[in-house]
């Protein structure tokens, strides 16, 4: 895979983990404490759910047009993380935060995230969120109340899935106290922002 060469870089901080693991909730608290953080906007081809916004938590297009731009390269990553739904990360956002002078933080999927720490590899701090425990990780995706008994399936195997990647990780952060995690999550960025 060619490494990108011809964008003005800064850092790459991508937090992964099933669906449900808390990496969202570590991630809006760290935009708080770093001004020089700025969160990544995936692409994806499902629908809004509760109070989502356009341009602000997904860019929401269809899949003609997520496929057409896969077809132009505009991607970094992206795969069909569910059946007949894909997410990417599109290289103009990447470029837009480092075109503001900031350092990109994700909150990905678990392959995007492996694919974004190979791509940038010494750019980028890629962690894991990992949650107590299967169970406890179906009970949080239960009590979202979002998803039909279908979905919550399929999230279920997903999970089973990505919770074997872990030690392909930079760190593994352990979530089994969300204050906890985010104090630990505040050490580890802030040692890597201060790395040149």
């Amino acid at each position: 895979m060619l490494k990108e060469t011809t964008m003005k870089q800064g850092k790459l901080i991508i937090f992964s983990a099933p669906s449900g693991a808390g990496k969202t909730t570590i991630v809006k608290h760290l935009l708080k404490k770093f001004p020089s953080l700025s969160f990544s906007i995936s692409a994806t081809t499902r629908e809004s759910r509760g109070d989502e916004k356009h341009e602000k938590d997904y860019y929401f297009i269809s899949k003609e047009a997520f496929l057409h731009k896969v077809a132009h390269q505009e991607f970094v990553e992206f795969e069909e993380v569910y059946n007949g739904t894909f997410y990417g990360t599109l290289r103009s956002e990447i470029q837009r935060i480092w075109n503001e002078g900031k350092h990109v933080i994700f909150d990905i999927d678990v392959e995007g995230g492996l694919r974004l720490k190979r791509k940038y590899d010494g750019n980028a701090l890629a962690i894991f969120v990992q949650p107590p425990s299967l169970e406890v990780l179906k009970e949080r995706l239960s009590g979202r109340g979002t998803d039909s008994e279908e979905k919550l399936k399929e999230r279920f195997i997903k999970a089973e899935k990505e919770l074997k990647y872990a030690d392909k990780f930079d760190v593994i952060l352990k979530n089994y106290d969300l204050d906890e995690a985010c104090a630990e999550a505040e050490l580890l960025i802030g040692n890597f922002l201060k790395e040149d």
